[in-house]
């Protein structure tokens, strides 16, 4: 089975190989498009800003490759929100893979953006969920999330709930760090890598 890392200047990428690594999965860190489409799963990782990833992958024409795949695609963190339909972070025209717009998490309610730490996720029903427990924890780093919408598959409260995971057809993702969830991101990633 071959593994694609989609390689687009968004930070995290050296985590998700640790990951994979301790899995036994063979990847390939790239941003050519015959070695994503050859691919039998992708990982489209990131860490950074909606706006300047955006820009780098219209620059590279990955902003209409990610749509077209039909294997199993999984985005995190900033790779969820750009493959949802818009962004805030400086007003960003994402993928718009799943139907739903990210918003900047409330600030007013007493807690500090970025949300950073360990939260729980509850309402799960995601094939990549099979073996977790409602309320397990996992590792978030963001001060934008998608709100709840009917592609939500687990959802974690933050000032406001919204979409921890999102499901449409082979596009999956989720808005925390599955790589350094500890065995659940690790459950979650083995998975993924079982679809």
């Amino acid at each position: 089975m071959k593994t694609v890392i989609i390689k687009y200047n968004a930070g995290n990428v050296q985590s998700v190989m640790y990951a994979l690594d301790r899995l036994g999965a063979n990847y390939l860190l790239t941003d050519d498009e015959a070695e994503i489409r050859s691919a039998d799963k992708v990982i489209f990782p990131g860490v950074g800003e909606a706006s300047t990833a955006m820009a780098y992958l219209r620059q590279r024409g990955l902003d209409k490759l990610i749509p077209s795949l039909k294997q199993p695609v999984l985005g995190t963190c900033v790779g969820m929100q750009l493959m949802c339909r818009h962004s805030e972070e400086n007003d960003a025209t994402c993928m718009g893979i799943f139907d739903i717009d990210v918003r900047r998490l409330p600030g007013d309610v007493g807690l500090k953006v970025p949300h950073t730490g360990w939260n729980s996720i509850h309402s799960l029903k995601s094939p990549l969920t099979a073996g977790l427990t409602e309320n397990d924890y996992v590792y978030f780093v963001h001060s934008y999330a998608a709100d709840v919408c009917e592609h939500t598959t687990a959802v974690c409260e933050y000032g406001r709930p919204f979409s921890a995971m999102l499901h449409r057809d082979n596009f999956y993702a989720a808005q925390f760090h599955a790589e350094i969830s500890g065995n659940v991101g690790q459950r979650i990633l083995e998975n993924f890598l079982r679809l």
